[in-house]
């Protein structure tokens, strides 16, 4: 067998109960067609060898004691449907291979044959296989393609949402840190368990971490591990998330809000690879991609001192923009009917359809909590509806807007003309998160897991935010009684 046999490795097997017939016709295919030929004197030895040798085309008798072709045939449509067949016949069973050309064989001749008839048939017999089995490739590659769009939760087909699933798959292979940054409630974390997914390390599981929702002593400790006596109550040694994630993903949500002192480790495990444990003076190291989010314009935290530039530049080696729902409006009505169908299926809710007011109301509104707000409106009303169609009424977004503040924006804004730019925005930021988180405690009448499940976060992350802001629960829940 030659080397050009090898590389295209053009398989045939031989099935006939006569063993001068089957030296005959290897001989014919090796010497002549340079094909690889393996033989079988009957279909059960015929189906052994496939199984551990997959050919392309099989040449098999009709007639063979035990198992005939007809049997053996079906057996190699249920094995390979891309596998071709050509039949040999000999005197009495033309009638039998007519019918197994009407049932898929692709062709046969009769014994004794020419040379260059069976070269002729067998040359054409493999350009089939090839078609099929490239058509079989085609077709696993779309769904796997389907599956994992699917699975990586991007919903649209908009040109921001297309640029930003491009970006992702290019960045996938490499171990870049990677900067994902965008409005709240565009899908940030998304991305992150996309880009994971599509990566080499998505074998073992991402590891996420809520910045904003641990104490700085807690964050550190979480992150980097501890030993045993490292602090009070620390009572036996603790991996780190870090080291959790060695060989896998790592996504530091919301890194902006992570204090300067945990900063600087921070620094050093993308600069050096490597953690070191409160309470151990020795460093290990570990092989991590660091996948980063922020919603907060980090340059101004620079300017204030919040935050280090050189960890700035660690993390922004690439940066991946989340676009907001505004951007990509034509997506809006795909992303409604996904919701819809996800919270119908969910809530056994099979029948529930919007109204056509509640359907123009879900398209033209400004989502300034993005993909967010509207998962979560859309979840609500199909929790909540009682009929078969979703009202206007269901959607409770008049009834969001009155619980807000009367509006004295005109004014308000005219107030931040004298601050600069950062103070302005920081005021503006402070304002509006006071406003959302006293809505949502409001609607869910101080049920602060209901709220914070409406608000798309963990329910330590919302309390952090309602002591950082000095909003009592108790005034919410006294309205309730």
């Amino acid at each position: 067998m030659n080397e050009q046999t090898k590389d295209t490795s053009r398989r045939v097997l031989i099935v006939d109960d006569e063993p001068d017939m089957q030296v005959l016709l290897a001989k014919i295919l090796v010497k002549k067609g340079g094909y690889e030929v393996r033989q079988a004197d009957s279909g059960g030895r015929g189906l052994d060898i496939i199984h551990t040798w997959l050919p392309d085309v099989v040449l098999t008798d009709v007639k063979m004691p035990g198992m005939d072709g007809v049997e053996f045939f079906g057996r190699l449509q249920a094995i390979d449907p891309a596998m071709t067949t050509i039949i040999m016949t000999g005197y009495g069973t033309v009638e039998m291979a007519v019918r197994m050309l009407k049932n898929g064989v692709y062709d046969f001749f009769e014994k004794p044959f020419d040379n260059d008839q069976i070269l002729h048939a067998v040359a054409r017999a493999m350009e089939r296989t090839e078609l099929l089995r490239e058509k079989q490739k085609f077709e696993e590659l779309r769904h796997q393609l389907s599956v994992s769009n699917e699975s990586y939760g991007f919903i649209g087909n908009s040109p921001r949402l297309l640029q930003v699933r491009d970006l992702l798959q290019r960045l996938a292979p490499s171990s870049m840190t990677v900067l994902i940054r965008g409005e709240s409630g565009t899908g940030k974390e998304l991305a992150a368990k996309a880009l994971h997914a599509m990566s080499s390390r998505a074998g073992r599981p991402m590891v996420t971490v809520n910045c904003p929702a641990l104490p700085e002593h807690i964050l550190e400790s979480e992150l980097f591990g501890y030993c045993k006596g490292a602090f009070t109550g620390a009572d036996r040694d603790k991996e780190g998330l870090f080291v959790e994630a060695n060989h896998s993903t790592i996504l530091l949500d919301e890194i902006a809000d992570i204090p300067v002192s945990i900063q600087t480790k921070l620094l050093r495990v993308l600069q050096e690879k490597e953690i070191q444990p409160l309470g151990q003076t020795k460093t290990s190291k570990v092989d991590v991609r660091v996948v980063a989010s922020t919603n907060q314009d980090i340059e101004a935290k620079i300017a204030r001192g919040e935050f280090r530039e050189d960890l700035f530049y660690r993390l922004n080696v690439m940066t991946v923009t989340m676009p907001s729902l505004e951007e990509i409006r034509t997506d809006i009505p795909l992303l409604i009917h996904h919701f819809l169908k996800k919270y119908r299926r969910e809530y056994d809710r099979p029948e529930l359809e919007f109204s056509e007011k509640a359907l123009q109301l879900l398209l033209h509104r400004q989502w300034r909590g993005n993909v967010r707000e509207l998962q979560n409106t859309i979840n609500r009303a199909v929790l909540l509806c009682t009929g078969k169609w979703i009202e206007k009424k269901d959607l409770m977004l008049e009834a969001q807007a009155q619980t807000a503040e009367p509006n004295k924006t005109g004014n308000y804004f005219e107030q931040l003309q004298d601050l600069d730019y950062a103070g302005a925005k920081e005021a503006v930021l402070k304002k509006f998160t006071e406003s959302y988180l006293r809505s949502a405690i409001c609607r869910s009448q101080g049920n602060i897991s209901v709220a914070a499940k409406s608000c798309g976060m963990e329910r330590q992350a919302l309390q952090r935010l309602l002591r950082r802001y000095r909003i009592s629960v108790a005034e919410f829940r006294s309205k309730k009684e």
